[in-house]
């Protein structure tokens, strides 16, 4: 019975959050959809061919506006709700879980909706302000998957490159853990790789490509950590130059 009334809860709360998502999408749409309707009513008097040209041309521009106005309405969401993440362990059934399922399905909807279109843009880091970021000047994401955002923190001038993975949280035993990411100045976070709960990366420090940081991991200032699981590139060289340790 117990699994039965689990998978209950977690059904609701499912739905829950379709819901929230359908009201966020649909109030992002209202504006351009708004346009369109008053652009094919102006355009009455004209021939079928310049109806449908504008028409079209209002569309493309009314899926810019919703984009932009689905980044502003998720995160007003989450200031409405106080979504800010706080570290520690919970339960999955627990008010915080909760609250983290629903900071991250907000994130999911700007970027399955938008993403693309805001990478390597001001609009990234606007995103992840709204979200609870902590973000230095002058900061370049060029990724979708970051996740927990309220529980990360990026220095001046970092680099956040292609399909990298950043998160701020895992399950463990059947628990929840939090636990923030802290990126310094200055810092390369090469393409593809994965930065996993508790790393902290001293400034100016680079993250090479496809390295995954394991949990904890602290990397001093102007290192080079390279690998999986990644390591500083000096201690793997010595490594791979005297495999004996002698």
């Amino acid at each position: 019975m117990k699994w039965i009334m689990t998978s209950a809860i977690q059904l609701l709360l499912t739905f829950f959050l379709y819901l929230i998502g359908a009201l966020a999408i649909g109030a992002a749409l209202y504006p351009g959809l708004s346009l369109c309707f008053h652009v094919w009513n102006f355009t009455a008097g004209s021939a079928r061919e310049i109806r449908l040209l504008m028409l079209a041309l209002t569309l493309a521009g009314a899926y810019f506006i919703t984009g932009i106005c689905l980044i502003l309405i998720t995160g007003s969401i989450r200031t409405l709700f106080q979504l800010k993440l706080k570290e520690g362990i919970y339960p999955l059934n627990s008010p915080e879980a909760f609250k983290w399922a629903l900071t991250n399905s907000l994130m999911l909807l700007v970027w399955n909706v938008f993403g693309d279109f805001i990478l390597l843009t001001p609009l990234a880091s606007i995103f992840y302000r709204l979200m609870g970021a902590h973000l230095g000047k002058n900061v370049q994401i060029n990724s979708k998957f970051g996740a927990d955002l309220s529980l990360l923190e990026i220095g001046d001038e970092s680099v956040i490159g292609g399909h990298s993975t950043v998160i701020c949280h895992s399950v463990e035993r059947g628990r929840l853990v939090l636990k923030k990411v802290k990126i310094g100045r200055r810092v390369t976070v090469g393409l593809n790789t994965v930065i996993l709960p508790g790393a902290q990366i001293g400034d100016g420090a680079i993250i090479a490509a496809g390295a995954v940081l394991m949990k904890d991991t602290v990397v001093e200032p102007r290192s080079v950590f390279v690998g999986v699981p990644a390591i500083n590139a000096r201690e793997r060289h010595a490594h791979e130059s005297d495999p004996k340790g002698s």
